[in-house]
């Protein structure tokens, strides 16, 4: 299995670089390595909105718009950030070998 680096940039500014195993989601492996900031309630179900993440500008093509699940769930969380993504719905692939998120200041 094929590992990538995400960054994750949390509110203040702080970053943590972790590798990816490829094919695992962003929210599994950043529960699995101790990200802080992101609290996954419902286990990465697509349920509660409590994974997101702010794709960077340079990476929001590669990564993809939400899916059909996902939109009602961050609509829900009343998260207007266009960039937001469910980390959970984000399945790390070769090409995202880089990428650069950030992270919300509190997940509801």
């Amino acid at each position: 299995m094929a590992m990538v680096n995400v960054t994750f940039i949390a509110a203040d500014g702080s970053e943590q670089r972790i590798a990816v195993a490829t094919g695992t989601s962003l929210m599994e492996a950043a529960v699995g390595q101790g990200v802080d900031g992101i609290d996954a309630e419902c286990g990465g179900n697509c349920y509660c909105g409590t994974c997101r993440v702010y794709v960077d500008p340079a990476w929001q093509a590669i990564v993809g718009p939400q899916g059909e699940y996902e939109g009602p769930v961050v609509e829900a969380t009343g998260d207007e950030e266009p960039s937001v993504r469910l980390s959970c719905q984000v399945t790390v692939t070769d090409e995202l070998d880089g990428l650069v998120v950030r992270l919300p200041a509190a997940q509801t």
